[in-house]
Formats: structure tokens, C-alpha cells, sequence
């Protein structure tokens, strides 16, 4: 594995993402977390998984150098839909440890697992817009799921973040701690869970699965066209030049 470690402490493995500065999500981090969750669902030893980042961040977003190469938008977006659908959808259960920041590919990522956990200081959001682009990993389906949909508008319309304590307030996160203690945290959480029969979690997160509106698909899939149809507009290519540059966009709505 190239940007993924894993380790095993009592049923419950333990996966780093190690792509510094920023862990940024590439095709291939994705394709590569993909082929590790088929090897642990196949792994009776494990029974929880714990998704955590090296260095400063869990992960800052989707690698925006990449955007320049990519020649479908939508197959992109497809793509990393169907990996977190994988996750959501994983039989045993996924916590996320989030420190530094989970913005943008970084968040839906985040989104896709079961639980979330938090520094208290972290930050959270999804700045796509920034870039004169719209998130096309499933987050315009999955934030309004966690904050409402209000929440969400102001969160996706202004690229802000929130903080792990704000994360935790409206329901994105399921508790903050401090930086120096998350990990630590997740770890005792994700052992308590491994503690559980592997039949009845298996169970319960196909059920929690049912809780998906039958518009969740559509809108799913909505999205990826969509992204696809925004990635090729002018002010994209704007937009992530002028992030490239580290200059303000100029976008004039074509």
C-alpha cells in the first residue's frame, strides 16, 4: 500500500492515511481503501475499523492537482460514490478520528463511515464552491442527513467550516475531545464495539442502512451529472487555477 497503513489491536484494525502534507484524497488513495475494506471484510479477526489521519490532518480534501488531468468529471465523482457508498454500506463498522481538518472530499469521506469523533479544534466543511465546483463524493446528499438542510445551504453556499465542538452541536460528529486525546478515545470506543457479536453489527448496519430515503440514490446520482456538467465550465477551471495559485477566483457564470 501506498498512502494507507493498517494495524490490528483487538479485532479493531486500525487504518492511517499517509499522504502528507494534507492527505489529500487522490483516485488512487480511493482505490486503494476500497481494495483494503474487501480484504478486511474477509478478515473474521477483524470487527472494527478505525480511519484515522498522519500528521496534521485527517484529510484537507480531494487532490486538486489531480483536477487538472481528469477527463471526466462525472466517472471521477461516480467513482468515489461508489467507494463511500462501500463504506456506509461496510458490514462491520467504521469510526472516524478526525484532527486538523475534513474539508471537502476529506468530510465526505468522513460522512461515509458510522461514527465520527473529533478535536475539538478540527475543522470541517466543504469549500468546493470555493473553487467554482459542487462536492462529488455524495456530501450534498450525506451533510443535510447530519445538519439539516439550512445548515448544510449556509455550510455548501459560503465554504466555510465548522469546529469539532460546533461538528458535534449539529449532529455532524458524535463527540470532541482534545487533540492529544482522540485518538486514544476512538481506539477505546472502537474496542468496545469489537466486543459486540459480528452477526447482530452486521445486522444493525444494514438496517441503519434503511434509513436512506429512496431519493438518496437519485440524488446521488444527480450529483455526479452535475459535477460533471459544473467541472466543465469556465469558472471551474478558474476556480482551481486561482486555488493553484493561491489568488482569489474571478468567476463570471460560464
Amino acid at each position: 500500500m501506498s498512502y494507507l497503513k493498517m494495524t490490528t489491536d483487538e479485532h479493531v484494525a486500525i487504518i492511517t492515511i499517509l499522504r502528507p502534507p494534507a492527505n489529500a484524497l487522490s483516485s488512487e488513495l480511493i482505490r486503494e481503501l476500497s481494495r483494503l475494506l474487501d480484504d478486511i471484510e474477509q478478515n473474521d479477526d477483524v470487527r472494527v475499523v478505525l480511519l484515522h489521519g498522519e500528521g496534521r490532518f485527517f484529510s484537507a480534501g480531494a487532490d486538486i492537482k489531480e483536477f487538472t488531468v481528469i477527463s471526466s468529471g462525472e466517472e471521477f465523482a461516480r467513482n468515489g460514490q461508489q467507494v463511500f457508498e462501500q463504506m456506509e454500506k461496510f458490514s462491520k463498522p467504521i469510526i472516524a478520528a478526525i484532527h486538523g481538518a475534513a474539508l471537502g472530499g476529506g468530510l465526505e469521506l468522513a460522512m461515509a463511515c458510522h461514527v465520527r469523533f473529533v478535536s475539538e479544534n478540527a475543522k470541517l466543511g466543504l469549500p468546493e464552491l470555493q473553487l467554482g465546483i459542487i462536492p462529488g463524493f455524495a456530501g450534498t446528499q450525506r451533510l443535510p442527513r447530519y445538519v439539516g438542510l439550512a445548515k448544510a445551504a449556509e455550510m455548501l453556499f459560503t465554504s466555510e467550516p465548522i469546529s469539532g465542538v460546533e461538528a458535534v452541536q449539529w449532529g455532524l460528529a458524535n463527540k470532541a475531545f482534545r487533540e492529544e486525546e482522540l485518538l486514544n478515545e476512538a481506539k477505546a470506543f472502537a474496542k468496545k464495539v469489537a466486543k459486540k457479536s459480528p452477526i447482530s453489527l452486521k445486522a444493525t448496519i444494514e438496517l441503519l442502512n434503511y434509513a436512506k430515503s429512496s431519493s438518496f440514490a437519485e440524488g446521488v446520482e444527480k450529483e455526479a451529472q452535475l459535477f460533471g456538467e459544473v467541472f466543465g465550465s469556465e469558472d471551474a477551471k478558474e476556480g482551481i487555477q486561482a486555488f493553484l495559485e493561491k489568488r482569489s477566483p474571478q468567476f463570471k457564470g460560464k
